[in-house]
């Protein structure tokens, strides 16, 4: 998991470079075979592993294969639109690791889990969305972060519902009064 934060903080990071140019169709090639190299370097890795760690330790190289290949063509294309399929790519992405992290759980823990992943997919999912609305629109950008806004609330909201489902009677009732209070549901 490490490799796929340093490798996500480097790619943040070049992207909020000033000045920073548009790859080469050179560049960009000899990227998406670095990229596919590491990718099978760390799919070896995967295989000393066994059950659910395996399968996490795969959806983290798929991962990491994914977005790097999405940022290295955001970065190719050099485009808002470009930029937004990365951002989406990088959700899908990071919540395909999720589920498999998820696998581990059980009951009610396991539920929370898929519900907070889903969100955060939501909300990934929402930004590049608004992105695009931003890309093409550029007017209309506050609308597009308003709808953004309240798709990451609606998920919220159900994970903070899914947490109450470990409850019962009055605590239960309390804990789904207060989640609705929170997010602006009646």
């Amino acid at each position: 998991m490490n490799k796929l934060l340093m490798a996500l903080a480097v790619t943040a990071a070049m992207a909020a470079m000033p000045g920073y140019a548009a790859m080469t169709k050179d560049s960009y090639k000899s990227a998406t075979k670095q990229i596919d190299a590491t990718f099978k370097a760390d799919k070896e890795q995967c295989k000393s592993l066994k059950a659910n760690a395996k399968d996490i330790c795969m959806a983290e190289a798929k991962a990491k294969q994914k977005i790097a290949k999405a940022d290295a063509e955001a970065d190719y294309k050099n485009t808002d639109k470009a930029r937004a399929a990365a951002r989406k790519t990088r959700a899908d992405a990071e919540y395909d690791v999720a589920k498999e992290k998820c696998d581990d759980l059980a009951g009610n823990a396991k539920d929370v889990c898929m519900k907070e992943a889903k969100a955060k997919k939501v909300a990934g999912t929402a930004d590049a969305k608004a992105d695009k609305k931003v890309a093409e629109a550029r007017g209309d950008a506050n609308e597009a972060r308003k709808d953004a806004a309240e798709d990451k609330r609606d998920a919220q909201y159900k994970v903070a519902v899914e947490r109450c489902d470990s409850m019962s009677g009055d605590a239960k009732s309390r804990c789904v009064k207060d989640a609705k209070a929170k997010f602006g549901k009646s």
